[in-house]
């Protein structure tokens, strides 16, 4: 054989290499699925509403998981658009007022639930038990309805929030050991928030976050009376045992359970 006729041959078998290759790349790639993209009813807040403030905490490490929570790509607040309308006019009756709503979290994909309840299932995480259950059994999370394998969060009309004094000023950063203070410590103590003193952080797993626990007084309880009547006035019910958590009613999607990321992606293109 001569070199020439090698030569050919190597080349014909590095180009067949090539176009093999790039062939099995390809069938990978069509092969893939891709992420499902929300329905047209849900809108990012922001475009409703631009005024409201959000404060996406489970895209941060900064929640009782101690890490992102899976499905959080960036931190935005996605509703269903006849939920993200009233949110629009509850705060136009509170910005008068001298406050600001502030949503912690909104839309919910179903992959972030499980996370959580792979995380409550294993009792030697307690990384963030100090915060945010301090004087909850971590074994009774799913027994006392902390955790639970389905969230009205996922059909997109559920939201956590808060309220915020005008004008709103940035929250000053933790200071060393504030993350070990439990939820339910004085508001000067506890990890620092911009928000009114609502009597508990948000996400304190402890009876003292239901709305109306008669220990919580004075100026506490008026702030969380304060949110409750201007988003009960717009359609939003209250869950009792939290009292930053509400949903409105009538739901768009009352049985479906949704599971497309918390991405401004998944709701591009959509009209507020």
């Amino acid at each position: 054989m001569t070199m020439s006729t090698m030569a050919r041959i190597a080349v014909t078998v590095g180009v067949t290499t090539v176009f093999a290759a790039a062939s099995t790349l390809g069938a990978g790639a069509a092969a893939a699925t891709p992420e499902p993209r929300a329905p047209r009813e849900f809108v990012p807040l922001g475009s409703v509403d631009p005024t409201i403030l959000q404060e996406m905490r489970y895209v941060s490490a900064h929640n009782f998981v101690g890490e992102r929570i899976d499905g959080y790509r960036q931190p935005v607040c996605i509703l269903t658009r006849p939920a993200a309308q009233a949110l629009h006019r509850a705060q136009r009756r509170l910005l008068p007022q001298g406050y600001t709503l502030k949503v912690y979290d909104c839309y919910r994909p179903q992959r972030a639930v499980d996370h959580f309840v792979r995380w409550a299932e294993d009792l030697a995480d307690e990384r963030r038990k100090a915060e945010f259950y301090p004087r909850v059994d971590k074994s009774r999370l799913f027994e006392d309805g902390y955790i639970a394998e389905k969230s009205g969060h996922s059909r997109g009309s559920t939201l956590d929030l808060t309220i915020v004094p005008l004008p709103a000023v940035p929250a000053p950063p933790p200071r060393p050991g504030q993350e070990s203070v439990p939820c339910y410590a004085p508001q000067a103590e506890r990890y620092p928030d911009n928000s009114v003193d609502m009597g508990t952080g948000f996400d304190c797993f402890d009876t003292l976050s239901h709305t109306d626990d008669p220990r919580v007084q004075g100026a506490q309880r008026a702030h969380r009376q304060l949110l409750k009547t201007a988003l009960a006035a717009e359609g939003f019910v209250n869950l009792p045992e939290e009292w930053w958590h509400f949903t409105y009613k009538p739901e768009l999607f009352p049985d479906t359970y949704f599971d497309f990321p918390v991405a401004r992606r998944s709701v591009a293109g959509h009209r507020p």
